[in-house]
């Protein structure tokens, strides 16, 4: 009656050496790291192992070890965090102009478990240490970035179909193109039906004045939005990347926000400078057929536009851009070998670069001017209370005569400092951001804290554990044992499965392990009651057993399945502290009906299963 097939039980026994087996590397301990990387273009290699010894060495900074270079990262380990911090400050000082150096934990896993491709769980920022923002993009610039494409596009299409107009201009989140007369409206109105069918387009007479409004649909505002935030959130990830953080998390949060995660890293000033910085590069043409005197009162030039150095000097630009941040693919910084200054080497795409090599060919001897244009966001008193404001701030930086024509591949310079120019290199590698955006939460966990949370949430794993166990030990006795046995079966087999999926441990998904240990006897007490209800029946003891776990299946599935539903939901809807106690709430719970139904079973199965037992020892 009691009784499991030699496949059941072998079957069990495989998933539990298993689970020892993917659980085994988090057992071991973390060495205080530096993961190192090859600047834009280079590559780590045996060579780079002993370049960075050397320097190390000459710094007299101890090494625990170097693990030989792989997936193009050279992983170098530390006895202390101390040595940790030195040798990162001794990197970032003489090797910054060829690799990228990162602030990481890493486990000291033997080298036959590196073989097996085992890794242990992820720490999060409240275990590590490291930062925390939470990001709110402008979806409205968004917007009107989009319809400020659209003003110049459709100035570009009535122009090329020979129609006249008056004005092409943005207001109130719509595109209003202003016509002499019906005819010029009716012809301008066709063109920008047939060439921007994304755009609802509607003719007005208002006042005497003969309008076309042109207006995006709300799916294409919306789907605007959507790229905009993809597109922040891929030139976030590549600022970061730029930056030299292991491990960085960047998703999207809601409708309009990106949380970043940023295990290890130490400098949210340098952080929040490096992510909130929007700025870009614009080449143009000088406009030397008319006087920027003229354009600065009032008397503007048809396709040019007034732009001041960062001296106050006017400069007037043609509107037409030779070539935009976008389409820039590299860009490093250093040093003019004439003149000393900062500069930014710049490379251009395929597109970006014919269009250099067309333009300055047919001007050379002519001047070409470099815009330097940035968000900056400045912070007011208003009514007593800190009113933030974004501004867009557009800069003459360089203006240069020509001499030879050239396409890809230049060098930009007039910038102010050597930081300047780094902080413009980075930002024009990992590309623009889409939409402004603000730092709106920040949150700093220094490594000491993160040691300290980890050390109470193993205690409180422990106390929790030892608790049960000494309750279940004395009041089921035999039983008890067996119980607390599959209890620990339990924690070893949801430890693996939140390390073979790489999930991130936090502190909410320590106490999802604590709530799982604390239920996962639920199941045991409900059997052995019902074992102890059926002996007081007068039933037999191998009666009373097999009655006891088939009697109780319907409420344990009933229970666990409602719980399993709530972690679900959890999941679905919470932010991330909960998102990861639902992901041990949901695992632990899996774990905690296969140890008790099937595996207290197979322990009492081979216990009493077949047997005469005069009294159970529960």
């Amino acid at each position: 009656m009691n009784h499991y097939p030699l496949w059941k039980n072998l079957s069990i026994l495989a998933v539990v050496l298993v689970g020892l087996v993917l659980a085994l590397p988090n057992i071991f301990s973390q060495d205080p790291s530096i993961e190192i990387t090859a600047a834009r273009g280079g590559h780590v290699t045996a060579a780079s192992v002993g370049e960075v010894r050397a320097v190390l060495e000459n710094a007299k900074v101890p090494v625990k070890r170097f693990d030989p270079p792989a997936d193009g990262k050279l992983l170098v380990r530390f006895a202390a965090s101390g040595d940790q911090l030195r040798a990162e400050e001794v990197i970032e000082n003489t090797l910054s102009d060829r690799y990228r150096s990162a602030l990481t934990l890493s486990a000291d896993l033997p080298r036959w478990v590196r073989a097996m491709g085992l890794k242990p769980m992820n720490l999060g920022l409240d275990l590590r240490g490291g930062i925390y923002v939470l990001i709110d993009v402008d979806m409205d610039a968004a917007l009107d970035q989009a319809l400020e494409r659209y003003v110049e596009d459709i100035r570009t299409q009535l122009r090329d179909a020979k129609v006249r107009y008056i004005t092409v201009a943005r207001e109130k989140g719509r595109v209003v193109v202003k016509f002499a007369d019906a005819a010029a409206r009716d012809a301008g109105e066709k063109v920008i039906v047939k060439e921007f069918r994304d755009l609802k387009v509607a003719p007005v007479e208002e006042g005497g004045e003969f309008l076309v409004m042109a207006s995006q649909t709300p799916t294409q505002q919306k789907q605007i939005q959507d790229l905009a935030l993809q597109q922040n959130i891929t030139t976030l990830r590549n600022r970061v990347n730029a930056l030299g953080v292991a491990e960085p998390s960047i998703a999207r949060q809601g409708d309009r926000r990106i949380v970043v995660q940023l295990p290890g890293a130490q400098d949210p000033g340098r952080l929040k400078e490096i992510l909130g910085a929007t700025a870009t590069l614009e080449y143009r043409l000088v406009d030397t057929e008319h006087s920027a005197a003229d354009a600065e009162a009032g008397r503007p030039a048809p396709g040019s536009r007034l732009y001041k150095t960062r001296e106050g000097k006017p400069v007037l630009l043609k509107r037409r851009v030779i070539a935009t941040g976008d389409q820039i693919t590299d860009a490093s910084s250093g040093f003019d070998s004439q003149s000393g200054t900062p500069m930014v080497s710049v490379s251009l795409d395929a597109q970006g670069g014919r269009r250099m090599r067309d333009m300055t060919t047919e001007n050379v001897g002519k001047p070409m001017a470099v815009v330097f244009i940035e968000n900056r966001t400045t912070t007011k008193l208003v009514d007593g209370k800190p009113m933030k404001r974004t501004e867009k701030v557009e800069e003459v930086i360089s203006v240069a005569t020509i001499r030879e024509p050239f396409g890809r591949r230049f060098q930009t310079t007039g910038l102010d400092s050597a930081d300047e120019a780094h902080n413009l290199a980075l930002l024009l590698r990992s590309g623009a951001l889409a939409a402004p955006i603000q730092i709106i939460e920040e949150r700093t966990v220094g490594p000491s804290l993160g040691q300290e949370n980890i050390d109470k949430g193993v205690r409180s794993v422990a106390v929790g554990f030892v608790l049960v166990v000494l309750f279940m030990g004395l009041y089921y006795r035999v039983f008890g044992l067996v119980a607390n046995l599959v209890l620990l079966v339990n924690v070893v087999l949801l430890v693996a499965i939140l390390s073979a999926i790489q999930a991130t441990l936090t502190l909410p998904g320590i106490a999802g392990i604590l709530l799982t240990v604390g239920m996962a006897v639920d199941a045991n007490v409900l059997i052995y009651e019902r074992i102890r209800e059926e002996l007081r029946n007068g039933n037999s003891v191998q009666a009373a057993i097999y009655s006891g776990f088939d009697k109780a299946m319907a409420t344990i599935v009933d229970s666990n399945v409602t719980t399993l539903i709530a972690a679900v939901v959890l999941f679905s809807f919470g932010t991330g502290p909960v998102k990861g106690f639902a992901v041990t709430l949901f695992f632990g719970i899996l774990t905690s009906m296969f140890t008790a139904i099937l595996g207290s079973r197979a322990i009492i199965n081979l216990l009493y299963g077949n047997r005469r037992v005069a009294h159970l020892p529960i």
